[in-house]
């Protein structure tokens, strides 16, 4: 686990569409795990700078979204759907038919699920996966608790979770809906590369669980520790609480620039 404090989410989304770029220069189809939240805004900006003056293009690229709310209709504008073409697609040129999620309208919920999972397999897995971190921990919708091999599946949000997103119902935590369907621990666990970003003081305890604390459920984000390939970008706030923060400006002040991220 790479561990990289800047100035700014917004340094961090620079540098973190600078990784996809990269990832597309090699391979112009790659896979793209997409996330919602106010943490990956900065890289979604970054990315339409890069499309708009023409040195990026996603059209080749597919994306998957983490999760997706149960019982929103089809035509809510929070429906993570309709906020991932908001956020991202409005920006760039990647095309809407190749972005998918988890089917949250669905009557069957545990057969989108799975036929969720059978669409990333077919696609052949996330090159890259977004994540931000809730104060709680959770990555995805994965709350505490949440099994560390758990795979797409309907899950009940927290009374904490809820109340963190009702910022973008209004205020109005009652119309936050109590379950979402989610990418796994697992499923997550599967992409090649997971950048991570986290901004402010409110999620510093999760990043110290995340990097320092013990792997375990009741932090779900700490099983990353166990991927082989992870970029955390935080900024000052939320690194305050790193204990092996000199060492984590040290290492990046190093690193060889032919590395990347």
């Amino acid at each position: 686990m790479e561990v990289i404090i800047l100035d700014s989410l917004d340094e961090a989304g620079e540098l973190a569409a600078g990784a996809i770029a990269d990832l597309v220069r090699r391979k112009p189809d790659a896979v793209l795990g997409v996330a919602t939240g106010s943490s990956p805004l900065s890289v979604y900006a970054a990315l339409g700078r890069r499309v708009a003056d023409g040195r990026l293009s996603l059209a080749r690229a597919r994306a998957f979204t983490l999760d997706e709310y149960v019982g929103l209709p089809a035509d809510h504008p929070e429906r993570y759907r309709a906020v991932i073409e908001r956020d991202l697609v409005a920006q760039v040129d990647l095309d809407p038919a190749a972005v998918h999620s988890p089917d949250g309208t669905a009557e069957d919920l545990p057969a989108a699920c799975e036929a969720y999972e059978q669409a990333l397999a077919a696609a052949g897995g996330v090159d890259l996966q977004l994540l931000g971190i809730g104060t709680d921990g959770h990555i995805g919708f994965n709350e505490p608790g949440s099994s560390l091999a758990s795979r797409t599946r309907l899950k009940t949000l927290t009374a904490q979770t809820r109340r963190d997103n009702a910022r973008f119902f209004d205020g109005d935590v009652d119309a936050v809906p109590h379950h979402c369907l989610t990418q796994g621990i697992g499923t997550i666990m599967a992409a090649r590369h997971v950048v991570l970003l986290a901004g402010g003081e409110a999620k510093a305890e999760a990043v110290h669980q995340l990097v320092e604390g013990a792997v375990t459920s009741m932090w779900p984000g700490s099983a990353l520790q166990l991927h082989p390939h992870v970029s955390v970008l935080v900024d000052e706030a939320a690194a305050s609480r790193l204990r092996l923060a000199p060492y984590f400006r040290e290492t990046w002040t190093g690193k060889p620039d032919w590395q990347g991220l």
